[in-house]
């Protein structure tokens, strides 16, 4: 190529890149919103807010189907000087926008706008179901949103061999098939039931430590952000309020927010909310700030992007090394009571296994167990098996037959997740594919690093992020997800590290 055809080649890319960088804004115009709706906006606001996140969309859509980014973009596809390396920053973007553009041509505008607005207004309205539990008041919306689901599921389209779950997965695992997740899910949960069965043969349950008084929200409020600044994340950068359900949202590399929530008596609770959300968040900050608002500067997936929650939560803030470092360290916060629960006890409650009805505060034994159910269910509805109306029985019989419990109400069963609300639908086995690569990603820590439990235990977590942000962050979509966890595991994904790890660790806890 001579210098002038190179020179012109990278003229092309920067215009395309300069478009694509127009639209991202939009997208993050709309996510700051988003993330105001639900954390400062009054309830007065929602209808104002779905007509503003409604035009966004619209914009958004026109501006990344727009024929003269369409043009450039083929024409930088022609050039071999921009492809000819599948793993360089120009060839990374060029791959991931055509995947995105493709995918988005298939919908029409009206269709994104209706879904944006339906999807802000349903949110308000499950808020308050979920308040009142009563699935009744979320029905009609509930039917809506399935209602456009489907109908973007008919755009994109699926194989032969597939089901309308799989065109909708794609836009948060691309690869994914309902068949793909069953064949992992299968042994995932033989081996968790036959674990949990185990646990409890035991008869042991221990004890919540923190649970014994009552902690005020502000005292709770300190402690979580002493440990999520002490994990690696940047509150220059970044912000911690409080919603109903915890959340991270990330703009740019520069503008990175998470919530939580706090109950006087449910400290862990808040802590491992905390610790989940500052996982995603350290992986937004770790993005390359170079390529924000181009593929080459997001996540890979949501699975992966699950991984880096899942393993600062479990892998970090579970273990035994963790709370040895933590216990001295939280009477400065939560007061004198706290000076009471030594290590041991600590990391015990934080590890007790007990079937709940709550998914975000499921032990890790049976927190695959919940994505399990919603992905059941939400297969059921797109095919048509299950109507909306009979979806709270349906639910109640799942945890009955997954988790052995009888769900109470609906704000503890079918009400108490926002995806649904915000049309996520395909979303929810993310959350256990990462937990799966959380694991591996640990092994692949600790052989790179030695010893973690002994960086753990001094309160010394750079190492570990500085890891993370070389093996995972600073790639953002330069490979899909499984090709990843190959290229820093050396393996595919697998649910076996996972298991062995439950396994170990809770047979030294319960004693079997």
């Amino acid at each position: 190529m001579s210098a002038r055809n190179g020179a012109a080649a990278h003229a092309t890319y920067d215009a395309l890149m300069a478009l694509v960088r127009e639209a991202g804004i939009l997208g993050s115009t709309a996510g700051i919103l988003s993330w105001d709706q639900e954390v400062m906006m009054p309830p007065g606001g929602v209808a104002g807010r779905s007509r503003a996140l409604a035009l966004l969309a619209r914009l958004r859509h026109e501006r990344l189907t727009d024929p003269r980014l369409a043009d450039l973009l083929a024409r930088c596809e022609a050039d071999p000087g921009l492809t000819a390396d599948p793993l360089s920053d120009t060839a990374v973007n060029l791959r991931e926008l055509r995947h995105d553009l493709d995918r988005m041509a298939k919908l029409p505008a009206s269709l994104v706008a209706e879904s944006a607005a339906l999807a802000s207004r349903a949110q308000h309205v499950w808020a308050e179901a979920r308040r009142k539990s009563d699935f009744s008041a979320f029905r009609p919306v509930l039917e809506e949103t399935l209602t456009l689901q489907r109908r973007k599921a008919e755009c994109y389209g699926w194989p032969a061999d597939g089901e309308p779950w799989d065109a909708l997965a794609e836009d948060y695992e691309p690869g994914l098939t309902a068949a793909r997740t069953e064949v992992v899910f299968a042994p995932l949960r033989t081996r968790l039931v036959s674990l949990l069965e185990r646990i409890r043969g035991t008869g042991r349950l221990p004890e919540d430590p923190f649970a014994r008084e009552a902690i005020p929200a502000d005292r709770q409020a300190s402690a979580v952000r002493f440990v999520a600044e002490s994990l690696g994340f940047d509150f220059a950068r970044g912000r911690l309020d409080v919603s109903t359900h915890p959340f991270c949202s990330g703009f740019n590399p520069g503008d990175v927010r998470l919530t939580t929530r706090f109950h006087e008596r449910k400290f862990l609770d808040a802590l491992g909310s905390t610790i989940h959300e500052t996982g995603h968040g350290l992986y937004e900050q770790g993005l390359p700030p170079e390529h924000a608002g181009t593929p080459r500067g997001e996540a890979v997936s949501y699975a992966v992007h699950e991984s880096q929650s899942r393993f600062w939560e479990n892998q970090v803030g579970r273990s035994r090394a963790f709370w040895r470092w933590l216990t001295p360290r939280l009477p400065e916060y939560l007061g004198g009571s706290a000076a009471s629960v030594g290590a041991d006890a600590a990391f015990a409650g934080a590890n007790r296994v007990e079937p709940g009805f709550i998914r975000v505060e499921a032990d890790e034994v049976t927190y695959n167990l919940h994505i399990m159910i919603r992905f059941e269910l939400e297969r059921a509805l797109l095919r048509g098996d299950l109507a909306v109306a009979d979806l709270p029985q349906a639910w109640n019989r799942l945890s009955r037959n997954f988790l052995g419990l009888e769900v109470p109400d609906d704000a503890r069963g079918c009400l108490q997740d926002t995806h649904w609300a915000m049309g996520a639908f395909g979303y929810f086995p993310t959350y256990s594919l990462g937990t799966m690569y959380a694991a591996q990603f640990r092994q692949a820590a600790a052989s790179a690093l030695g010893d973690l439990d002994a960086m753990f235990e001094k309160g010394d977590f750079r190492p570990l992020l500085a890891w993370a942000r070389t093996s995972v962050h600073e790639h953002g979509r330069r490979y899909r997800a499984e090709q990843l966890c190959a290229v820093v595991t050396g393996s595919p994904l697998s649910a076996e590290p996972l298991l062995q790890e439950l396994e170990a660790k809770f047979r030294e806890i319960y004693r079997f």
